[in-house]
């Protein structure tokens, strides 16, 4: 893997279902559906996909506290994708939900997002590896279309920069946290982006490859680095971003994006 991109421009399309107004009800919370077939529901054990065939990628959703969410993310799952949720110690019965709607579940006792996600990447078993908020605020389906340049060969990493769609769905405290540390990537890698995308694609074994260790708030950006130092061409797309369902953990108040600025600082140490 070389030539990593000093500037990882967006690409064009942001995908369907963008401009989801503001709901007033539970039912008017999430976009229609557009048409896109899902990858139906693998047997829970061995991950084989209806007609035998077994997952090219699968998604990583960590998850704490999110059955509000859940029947929605699950059901924007793209053909040939599996969902692989992590459930980070819930308490609502998220994970039961998800097993009960066709995805596979692992239990990551240690609290962090980053042990979440790690968890998650260590025991999938696809080709390709997404990683997406199980909190609505992010629509799967698009991860079929941000694998698309690394399927190809055109690049290694794809993250997805958040295009708001509602007022409030990108908190100002949030975006401003996020913008100071795109400059301190940009300064540190040479690497060029909007945004720390939280929905990201690339192979599994490469990932594995990388030996991440943060698992707090810093993973998504350890992840960045190092394969920036790797030599991986980085590259942006753009999704639409929802206001999320459910109480944010991170990022939706003030002390949760100062602690993730601070874990995230530790990795550019």
């Amino acid at each position: 893997m070389t030539d990593s991109l000093p500037d990882a421009r967006p690409d064009s399309t942001a995908g369907a279902a963008a401009g989801t107004p503001p709901a007033a009800r539970p039912d008017e919370r999430f976009p229609a559906r557009t048409g896109r077939r899902t990858g139906g529901r693998p047997d829970a054990r061995t991950g084989v996909l209806p007609g035998g065939h077994r997952p090219r990628g699968e998604i990583v959703l960590p998850c704490l506290n999110e059955a509000a969410a859940l029947p929605w993310v699950l059901e924007r799952i793209p053909r040939g994708w599996r969902a692989l949720v992590v459930d980070n110690g819930s308490t609502d019965g998220s994970g039961e939900l998800a097993a009960r709607l066709g995805a596979r579940v692992v239990r990551e006792p240690r609290r962090g997002f980053g042990a979440a996600c790690h968890a998650g990447l260590t025991a999938a078993e696809g080709e390709l590896i997404a990683f997406c908020d199980c909190d609505a605020s992010l629509d799967p389906a698009e991860a079929a279309r941000a694998a698309e340049p690394v399927l190809a060969g055109t690049a290694d990493l794809v993250l997805a920069r958040r295009r708001p769609t509602a007022r409030g769905a990108w908190p100002a405290h949030a975006r401003a946290g996020n913008l100071a540390l795109s400059v301190m990537v940009r300064r540190r890698t040479g690497v060029r982006l909007h945004d720390i995308g939280p929905l990201r694609v690339a192979r599994r074994r490469a990932l594995l490859d990388l030996g991440l260790t943060d698992r707090r708030s810093g993973y998504p950006l350890e992840m960045v680095v190092a394969a920036a130092d790797a030599g991986w061409r980085i590259r942006e797309t753009e999704v639409a971003y929802r206001p999320r369902t459910g109480k944010s953990k991170v990022t939706g108040t003030w002390r949760g994006t100062f602690q993730a600025v601070r874990d995230m600082r530790k990795v550019l140490r």
